[in-house]
């Protein structure tokens, strides 16, 4: 099933998306719904980001190559990460697919993106073993953690080199019946393919994550955790569009703009 989140008739509303059709309904799939008999075409409704997270979670550096692309930009050798260590990220970055990422007029450079698979919860949890972690799993998204290089360099903290305004797209839908073993994660800009690679090829699997986060931290309905990237990314320019593909969730596809 794939949850989607929508402007319609002026009001927030969710929906359940069947190919180019969506089926409106009362309630969320976070608090319970029921039908309300309001189909209506896709094309039709204003797309928002597929959840509005109380809380917002990063896992970082989690994929091998692109832990070794960040140390060699910075002349250091790779330092693995020995555990599933979680960060944060701010909601007023996000941004819904088609929406513009915004390059501020100060910008050093590179802007670069990450392309990210994103567990959204589904139900309040705590003390999750492995073998659990996914039951509190509504499903899975897509998000693109877009970074600016020299500010992440530079700033004592990621405040702006992450979470500048715009700067976290996320969408387009939620997917809840996913085979993570099965995902491939495609990237291209302006139709040129810059990476392609296993989604689930993590140093710390999703199971990982949510077990040790919930053994502290109580995950709350709605909560979004990104998962990392793979790579090395490009520069982004204005006039650019990328377009973030996982296969069996979609595409979530964002222009990119210089500040006006």
């Amino acid at each position: 099933m794939r949850w989607g989140r929508f402007e319609a008739d002026g009001r927030i509303k969710y929906g359940i998306v069947r190919e180019d059709e969506v089926e409106l309904v009362i309630g969320s799939p976070f608090a319970g719904y029921e039908p309300a008999a309001d189909h209506r075409p896709l094309d039709s409704l204003r797309l928002l980001t597929p959840a509005e997270p109380r809380t917002f979670y990063a896992a970082g550096l989690n994929y091998l190559e692109h832990i070794r692309e960040q140390a060699r930009s910075r002349g250091r050798e790779p330092d693995l990460p020995r555990q599933a260590d979680i960060g944060y990220r701010a909601n007023n970055a996000l941004i819904a697919h088609g929406e513009t990422i915004v390059i501020p007029r100060d910008s050093e450079g590179p802007v670069e993106y990450e392309a990210e698979l994103v567990a959204v919860i589904g139900r309040r949890a705590r003390n999750l073993t492995p073998e659990d972690a996914l039951s509190c799993v509504l499903g899975f998204t897509i998000g693109n953690d877009v970074s600016e290089r020299a500010w992440q360099r530079s700033d004592r903290t990621l405040w702006r080199a992450k979470n500048t305004d715009t700067f976290k797209p996320m969408g387009p839908w939620i997917e809840t019946d996913v085979d993570l073993d099965a995902l491939e994660t495609v990237v291209r800009v302006n139709d040129r393919e810059t990476i392609r690679f296993r989604t689930n090829d993590m140093l710390f699997s999703v199971r990982t994550f949510l077990s040790r986060m919930s053994r502290y931290l109580t995950l709350y309905p709605g909560d979004v955790v990104w998962m990392g990237t793979e790579g090395k990314s490009p520069a982004l320019h204005p006039g650019d569009r990328v377009d973030i593909e996982i296969t069996g969730i979609g595409m979530l596809s964002n222009p990119v703009a210089a500040e006006g």
